[in-house]
């Protein structure tokens, strides 16, 4: 049975896991970016990782291994007014939206009970149907990167503040590359 917890990134192998699989994502697979899709956003967002939890057996020992399947980033551009953004699930993991709709669900409630007045996010077109179904609507038709998205906003009454405590962004980039 697959578990998946929803959490902040807070840990140096948390953090550099999650940079790693934007990589692999936004990058190697989608190719829109060169080299990296780090920017200056990075230095004031907080990073939510989807984990899984599976038991590994060796012979001699039974463990539990976790690793990061799934990345979303949330930061607020100005007073009540938060973005999520670089949302993915890791290629193997991508049966049943379980993973994109628990961290979408994560980022909203976490910025809720951080004062969000207003929560958006821009949305590959492929997604929009998906974020609908959440409690999204379209704001607008934008272009990113030369590929068509849209800026979509979550219904706040369909996401209540999950009490976080909101870390210093102190570690920002650590271990990224």
């Amino acid at each position: 049975m697959n578990s998946y917890q929803f959490r902040l990134a807070t840990t140096s192998e948390e953090i550099a896991n999650y940079f790693a699989l934007r990589k692999t994502i936004f990058v190697q697979e989608q190719q829109l970016f060169q080299g990296s899709d780090m920017d200056p956003i990075d230095e004031i967002a907080h990073p939510i990782v989807a984990i899984h939890s599976k038991h590994s057996s060796g012979s001699n020992s039974n463990s539990l291994k976790k690793e990061v399947v799934g990345v979303v980033r949330i930061y607020e551009s100005q007073p009540r007014i938060w973005y999520g953004g670089r949302l993915g699930t890791h290629p193997d993991y991508r049966r049943g939206w379980n993973i994109g709709k628990g961290l979408i669900y994560k980022a909203v409630t976490t910025a809720n009970a951080w004062g969000c007045e207003r929560f958006l996010a821009t949305v590959q077109m492929q997604n929009i149907r998906f974020f609908q179904r959440l409690h999204w609507q379209s704001v607008e038709e934008i272009s990113i990167h030369n590929h068509p998205h849209h800026l979509m906003q979550a219904d706040l009454n369909f996401y209540p503040p999950v009490w976080e405590t909101r870390p210093a962004l102190l570690y920002r980039n650590r271990g990224a590359s």
